[in-house]
């Protein structure tokens, strides 16, 4: 591992029912259920970490369900959608899955790789993929959901921004990303650090309206660092680019940055360490509710006002 951004670390996105989010993305996707925690900032809601066995970097994607907020909007100065990687044939299982749970999809290509893209029931815009790039990650497996369909993880995420060259800028010049390819007004970068979970997109359109953030949209993106002492290497680039970006933050199962790139968009910074094993062991990972440890005081006034899952 070199001192370089490992391409995607996690997503986290907005939902606006708990239940329901935790239903679609274990029974209807097959993800793991990786840890089930709050919000730091508001202990009243959850915070959902899906992905694989044991929540590699590159496979979690989490949710903020805050209940009943209102539906976002997709659109500029927001990262649009989220690319997973799917087995390669697999995508003739996924359309007559979500057929049956009655989720509309398009079949498409980007960049010679065929995928289909759907919203899940918030509206927050997904894409499964059949990567171009062999991807031998290990995906979690449930009886409905075999290895040969399960998702791998991450293969992208797609930025819509009205002018793509500053945060340009900041994915070559900070996090070291170079661009692959340019199709009309999308283009692809990514980072040869890693081969997998390493593609960023971007739609570049002067048109698109911009995005409102609420339920059904991505909050933020996070890249991936080895371990602190990268992580604190990147702070001094982005501060040297001229940018506001946070101090370290102990988010319990990693370290964050974060900063708003030029079109708006949050992204943040994590370490790979410790890992979600770090206060539950592996085979119970997501059984428990795990609080940060400041409001493990309030424990049972939390639980009460949380929602309950079925």
């Amino acid at each position: 591992m070199e001192n370089r951004i490992l391409g995607l670390h996690h997503i986290t996105a907005i939902a606006g029912n708990a239940n329901r989010n935790l239903a679609f993305y274990t029974q209807v996707l097959g993800l793991r259920l990786v840890k089930k925690t709050v919000n730091f900032d508001d202990p009243s809601t959850y915070h959902f970490y899906f992905g694989n066995e044991e929540g590699t970097p590159g496979t979690i994607l989490t949710f903020f369900p805050w209940e009943g907020i209102s539906k976002g909007t997709n659109g500029s100065g927001l990262a649009t959608h989220i690319g997973y990687s799917v087995p390669k044939g697999s995508l003739e299982f996924w359309k007559n899955r979500l057929q049956e749970f009655h989720v509309d999809f398009e079949e498409g290509e980007i960049f010679g790789e065929k995928l289909i893209s759907f919203q899940d029931p918030d509206g927050l815009q997904l894409q499964f993929i059949e990567s171009s790039t062999a991807d031998d990650r290990k995906p979690w497996v449930t009886d409905d959901i075999k290895d040969e369909n399960g998702l791998k993880g991450f293969h992208n995420i797609t930025l819509t921004l009205k002018n793509a060259a500053p945060t340009i800028k900041v994915l070559t010049d900070i996090f070291g990303y170079d661009l692959q390819k340019k199709e009309g007004d999308r283009y692809r970068f990514a980072t040869n650090a890693i081969e997998i979970a390493n593609i960023v997109d971007i739609i570049e359109n002067d048109e698109i309206q911009s995005g409102k953030n609420a339920a059904g949209t991505n909050h933020h993106v996070a890249f991936r660092v080895k371990d602190e002492e990268v992580l604190m290497e990147f702070r001094e680039k982005v501060v040297a680019a001229g940018l506001n970006i946070t101090t370290k933050i102990d988010r319990d199962y990693f370290y964050s940055l974060y900063f708003r790139e030029p079109g708006g968009i949050l992204f943040e910074i994590a370490t790979d360490n410790p890992g979600f094993t770090v206060d539950e062991p592996l085979d119970e990972l997501g059984t428990n509710l795990k609080l940060p440890k400041q409001h493990e005081p309030l424990r049972s006034r939390i639980e009460e006002v949380l929602p309950k899952l079925s």
